[in-house]
Formats: structure tokens, sequence, C-alpha cells
């Protein structure tokens, strides 16, 4: 028997409700933030269970916020994957519509970080490549963005 909380004192399921009026989050994610807190695993799983019957608490919404975030920020399919992944979630669906997207937003990163400039030589162009590569960007799309950058001067 779980001991009774006074008036001041907060459920697992009020705080959580807290926490998504903020923003959308993974089940994963809420769960550890819960956990944090201190409150007992029981009563975490019972409040999370609650929010996802309601629709209150959305795998798949958080994942398509998510991604229109990331993508929006100038990351890579790789990238958002991992981050995806590490959240709990299959990010294949997600990413599909953004198939043909890609190397657009990679040319985006690359204008908003490198200007009108292109590579004076070898080297510089590895370190533009490596920029992209770390937002995430496959080598094909890094390829075309810095091949594209290179070939209007």
């Amino acid at each position: 028997m779980r001991p009774k909380r006074s008036r001041l004192e907060t459920t697992a399921r009020d705080a959580a409700l807290r926490l998504l009026a903020r923003r959308e989050h993974s089940r994963r994610e809420l769960g550890k933030k819960l956990a944090a807190r201190n409150f007992p695993a029981d009563e975490v799983g019972v409040a999370l269970d609650d929010l996802q019957a309601r629709r209150l608490l959305s795998d798949e919404r958080f994942a398509e916020s998510f991604v229109r975030h990331r993508t929006g920020q100038g990351y890579g399919p790789l990238r958002i994957r991992m981050e995806l992944e590490r959240q709990g979630i299959d990010a294949g669906t997600y990413l599909d519509p953004y198939v043909d997207a890609w190397p657009e937003i990679a040319r985006r990163a690359y204008a908003k970080h490198f200007g009108t400039t292109t590579a004076t030589d070898l080297k510089d162009r590895a370190r533009r490549a490596r920029y992209l590569e770390g937002r995430g960007f496959t080598h094909d799309v890094i390829r075309a963005v810095i091949d594209m950058r290179s070939m209007r001067n």
C-alpha cells in the first residue's frame, strides 16, 4: 500500500502533465524524468499508461515533432535516426517523408555555416565535409552539396 500524499505533494501523473504541457515527450524520456524525481516505478507506469490511453502521451506525435524540429535546425537523417532510437523509437517511418528533402536541408545547413565561400583546398573541403557528416548527412548528400558549391566558381 502506497503512502497517502498531502495536497502539496504531487503525483507522477500531475508531474507528467506539467512536463507534457511544455512540449511533447517520448514515453521513455518522460519515464526517466519521473524516475529522476523519485516517483515509484509502479506509479510512473500507471501514469504513463493512463496518459497514453487518453492520447496525451504519444510516441508518434513526439517523433513527428522531433523530426520536424531537427530538420529545421539543419540535421540529417543519420543523426536524427540515432537520436530517435535513443528515445526508443523506430525512426524509419518518420524520416521517409523527408527522403527528397535531405540535399536541400544539407545545402541550407552548409550555407548557414560557411556562407557563400567555397573550399580553398582539399583540407578545407574535408573540413566542410566533416561538418555535414557530424550533422548526420549521408556521404552521397555531402558529396552533392560540396560538388555543387565548387562548380559555382
